[in-house]
């Protein structure tokens, strides 16, 4: 995913024609205008707070401060979600939604460069996001936040709720990516297929060199399988050009500079790849003292949905409940964003507010 999206970014870049620049120019002011919060018991606010010894970005939006607020631990590792905010607009009009940059990512990444991140591992980003967390809770005024977490954020997010479920009223994730310490190959396996049916021999080489185990590959190798694994598969393809290029050059948050630091942010995030690969989320434990939802992609080639089903099987928990997404398949909340919303507010808010 990462080297897809970095790919794709710099070939935009390397394009700037007046017209497509022009265009740019004024869907980003049409975006920024339907961004902006004007209800009365609003709140839009952003800037940096001291996290973990370093500067780290937090925004904090919805159009109504008594709803419940949901804490985002986005993807990537290095994938900020603060480019995808005109598509999710309309969950702040239900939800108070605080978006964090982790080290490594979007503005934070931007603010203090590759040598200013600081230490950089799962241990590290997990006590950021409790330390975040406390923060919320405080400037908020709220016992406990909902944590919705997506694609390589929900290796943290199991984390988290495994970890500190005083802290969140229910763990929410999408795009569950399940690792198993090398056992886990439903992608790989589906990735083989696909090249083989397509008779790219050269592909299938590489894919089947690299072998199903994921704690034996590089970060360059694990960003190469999720290139092949997103651009041979037609759905993720168009979801990867229509929602995720266009919310990155669209963005009104994000200028060229801030363009080309979102995918040095990423680039620089790969190195995470090989510490996640070792997880083993059975090891770890499937016991969870909060509600736990997945809201899945049907068709995700990249973290499938069938194993993130087995992994929910396991999961023993006060409530729980896993739905797919049609017509989806990786980043399924961000080209699905009104179905989404729909299982957020007719499964998992009536939880909450019952708890």
């Amino acid at each position: 995913m990462l080297g897809t999206v970095v790919t794709t970014s710099a070939a935009l870049l390397a394009a700037p024609a007046a017209g497509l620049l022009g265009h740019r120019q004024v869907r980003r002011a049409a975006l920024a205008k339907r961004l902006r919060v004007t209800a009365p018991h609003g709140i839009d606010e952003s800037g940096f707070v001291r996290v973990g010894g370093i500067d780290q970005w937090i925004s904090v939006r919805g159009d109504d401060r008594s709803n419940p607020v949901i804490l985002e631990i986005h993807g990537g590792a290095g994938a900020s979600n603060h480019v995808f905010l005109p598509r999710t607009r309309d969950w702040e009009r239900h939800f108070t939604i605080v978006r964090w940059d982790m080290r490594g990512a979007g503005t934070t990444f931007a603010h203090g460069g590759p040598d200013g991140q600081g230490e950089f591992t799962l241990d590290r980003l997990e006590r950021d996001a409790v330390e975040v967390t406390e923060h919320v809770r405080a400037r908020l005024g709220v016992e406990r936040v909902l944590l919705v977490a997506n694609s390589f954020g929900t290796v943290l997010g199991l984390r988290l709720a495994r970890r500190h479920p005083e802290l969140y009223a229910a763990y929410v994730g999408t795009d569950q990516n399940i690792q198993a310490a090398g056992r886990e190959r439903t992608a790989y396996d589906g990735l083989l297929s696909r090249l083989e049916r397509a008779g790219k021999r050269k592909e299938l080489a590489t894919v089947l060199e690299m072998g199903a185990d994921r704690t034996a590959w590089s970060a360059g190798r694990s960003a190469a399988f999720s290139k092949l694994a997103l651009t041979t598969d037609p759905l993720s393809a168009e979801t990867m050009k229509k929602v995720v290029m266009s919310s990155l050059w669209f963005s009104p948050l994000h200028d060229l500079r801030g363009l080309r630091d979102y995918g040095r942010a990423m680039t620089f995030s790969e190195s995470l790849a090989p510490e996640a690969a070792l997880v083993d989320e059975w090891a770890e434990g499937t016991a969870f003292r909060l509600p736990f939802f997945v809201f899945q992609g049907a068709a995700d080639v990249l973290t499938p949905a069938a194993a993130a089903h087995r992994f929910f099987v396991d999961v023993t928990a006060p409530v729980k409940d896993f739905a797919l997404i049609e017509d989806a398949s990786h980043f399924a909340a961000f080209r699905r964003p009104e179905r989404f919303l729909d299982l957020m507010l007719t499964r998992v808010r009536p939880v909450v507010a019952a708890g």
